[in-house]
């Protein structure tokens, strides 16, 4: 593949991509090649509880080549860009030459521009946020931004909109201003060959209801029947995709059918956010074409 032999062996390697565009593969492929660590930058891979419905490498593969911070957290515990970016300081530290993949932007982002250093969120003040989005909602949180955070921040997302909500709660200052203040980047992206998987829609939706199916036949159900005693929707491990669908169904909400549609519709939807935020944010790293 000429993508890998056109990489400097001696430089950390950034892999991001959409969901399903096989940017797993293709790091797998450049440390056999080339030698190195696999380093998790998917926030969902780091939960123990979804190694299928997060596409995690398989025990075999996580055997024959050396991987990091996967499926390492309990699915109650809060793991944050904060908790990775740590990890991976840790990991740089030791002088492996790090092979960092996954979908989320916001961890790449954090590692190649730095990560405001904001203090932990006070447990009350979380109790607040989830009990204000339970009974107001989304819109009432936004409504409570400051302006240059809310014009910052992608409203459709519950998740963000409350981490915002939660530090201007919490340290009287808006997320905004906290990002303004930002230190220096642990990996610089000059000091890293960053590669971003080109997945067109038209060849990326077939692969990813391909994969779904795949998922369902390597024990998804099952995956989520082993969760369903302890589902607690909240957590952020619940954000599997696939998961709700699958939970909805084995509660007797929906068919399997039903649940099989809508995570793949889920899939296609956050693919699209992917690649959204890739076009905004990565337009300095080399594309390369899915295969």
């Amino acid at each position: 593949m000429s993508v890998i032999h056109d990489t400097d062996p001696a430089r950390p390697v950034l892999i991001a991509g959409p969901t399903a565009s096989g940017k797993s593969a293709l790091a797998m492929e450049l440390v056999r090649a080339q030698g190195g660590v696999i380093v998790n930058a998917d926030a969902l891979q780091v939960y123990a509880n979804w190694r299928v419905l997060s596409a995690r490498p398989t025990a075999q593969e996580e055997a024959a080549i050396p991987h990091r911070l996967y499926g390492h957290v309990a699915p109650e515990q809060d793991y944050s860009v904060g908790h990775w970016l740590r990890e991976v300081r840790a990991l740089l530290e030791t002088g492996v030459r790090p092979v960092i993949v996954g979908g989320t932007g916001l961890y790449f982002s954090a590692l190649t521009e730095g990560l405001a250093e904001i203090p932990e969120t006070p447990p009350e003040i979380r109790v607040k946020a989830d009990g204000l989005l339970a009974s107001r909602g989304l819109g009432a949180l936004l409504d409570m931004l400051d302006p240059a955070t809310r014009a910052r921040i992608d409203p459709a997302n519950p998740r963000r909109v409350q981490r915002a909500w939660e530090v201007q709660a919490a340290t009287g200052r808006g997320l905004a201003a906290w990002q303004d203040a930002t230190p220096p980047p642990l990996l610089p992206l000059a000091k890293a060959t960053a590669l971003l998987v080109d997945a067109p829609r038209e060849w990326l939706n077939p692969r990813i209801e391909r994969r779904f199916d795949a998922m369902l036949a390597g024990g998804a159900l099952e995956e989520a029947r082993a969760n369903l005693s302890r589902w607690d929707a909240a957590r952020p491990a619940a954000q599997a995709i696939g998961a709700p669908e699958l939970i909805a169904h084995l509660r007797g909400a929906v068919t399997l059918d039903e649940a099989r549609s809508a995570a793949i519709a889920a899939t296609r939807q956050y693919a699209k956010r992917q690649r959204t935020w890739f076009r905004a944010r990565m337009a300095d790293w080399r594309h390369v074409r899915a295969v």
